[in-house]
């Protein structure tokens, strides 16, 4: 099965991404507006097992995850994602090192940027009037999370939560 780790935002930056989602992400239908930890991997259900053992450790270890939403951006030339740019920050950037070492050691697929998605497979005009437009604007959100979400994929294609893991909860099991 194809599993994913993820932040959702808080709902009002959900809404404000999904305000552009609708119109501009071929995936908007699938997955709530979200900043990935770890891209999809596969796994079976005694490595999840493991893996949910450790995520919830690694959950007590975290501290409350400050997300402050800067402006529109874009993957351009590499890609034609649209996104909105969460400003790097100690928490996030050490949350994604544990994701990427230990159980679940693997080379990152790209360079960690983090970030929501708002436009994807748009055609070269379209992406190219859409963006020079959505970087105009001023975006400033600032909040903090407590949790993040392991996710698995559907049949369908979309994505629903496996289990949450609340951060800071400083439960060892000692």
């Amino acid at each position: 099965m194809k599993y994913g780790i993820v932040i959702f935002p808080p709902k009002r930056i959900q809404d404000f991404a999904n305000s552009y989602r609708k119109r501009y992400d071929s995936h908007y239908a699938l997955i709530p507006p979200h900043i990935t930890l770890k891209y999809p991997f596969e796994a079976d259900e005694e490595q999840i097992k493991e893996m949910t053992k450790e995520l919830r450790r690694i959950a007590a270890e975290t501290e409350p995850i400050p997300i402050k939403v800067t402006k529109f951006s874009s993957f351009y030339p590499t890609s034609h994602i649209i996104y909105l740019k969460v400003e790097p920050n100690e928490v996030l950037e050490r949350l994604h090192e544990q994701l990427h070492s230990g159980l679940f050691a693997g080379k990152p697929e790209f360079v960690f940027v983090p970030h929501i998605t708002i436009g994807r497979d748009l055609p070269n005009a379209e992406y190219a009037d859409v963006y020079s437009q959505l970087r105009l604007q001023n975006v400033h959100f600032e909040e903090t999370v407590d949790r993040f979400h392991l996710l698995y994929q559907l049949e369908n294609g979309s994505w629903t939560v496996y289990e949450t893991f609340i951060v800071g909860g400083k439960e060892t099991g000692e």
